[in-house]
């Protein structure tokens, strides 16, 4: 009988692991099983802080909204109401950048709202 060397598949799924464990540090860029462990937590992390991004960047909008509402002498929440009752749908993305970009644009909106 020939001789079989075993574990292609094995390698192959350890070597594919320890490429996503490229840039840890320590053991756990090259010892299979602590890379394994770093690997999962890392995708958990990332699975996790894609929907945080998502809730920081709104906050983020709103807290630049609130500011340039407030030298306009209105509150963030007043000028959110007013857009509703207006029917002014502009996301609060467009309205932060509008704020940091076209102060100018932005005082003529809040103005929009306030009639």
């Amino acid at each position: 009988m020939p001789r079989v060397k075993r574990g292609t598949i094995a390698s192959k799924r350890r070597r594919h692991l320890l490429k996503y464990a490229k840039g840890f540090r320590w053991g756990r860029k090259s010892k299979f099983r602590a890379a394994k462990e770093g690997v999962y937590h890392a995708m958990e992390y990332a699975f996790r802080d894609r929907r945080a991004k998502k809730r920081e960047r709104r906050q983020l909008f709103q807290l630049r909204i609130n500011a340039a509402t407030r030298k306009l002498g209105i509150s963030y929440s007043r000028f959110i109401n007013m857009l509703k009752k207006k029917n002014i749908e502009l996301n609060r993305k467009v309205m932060s950048e509008m704020a940091r970009e076209y102060p100018q644009v932005f005082e003529k909106i809040v103005e929009q709202a306030k009639k």
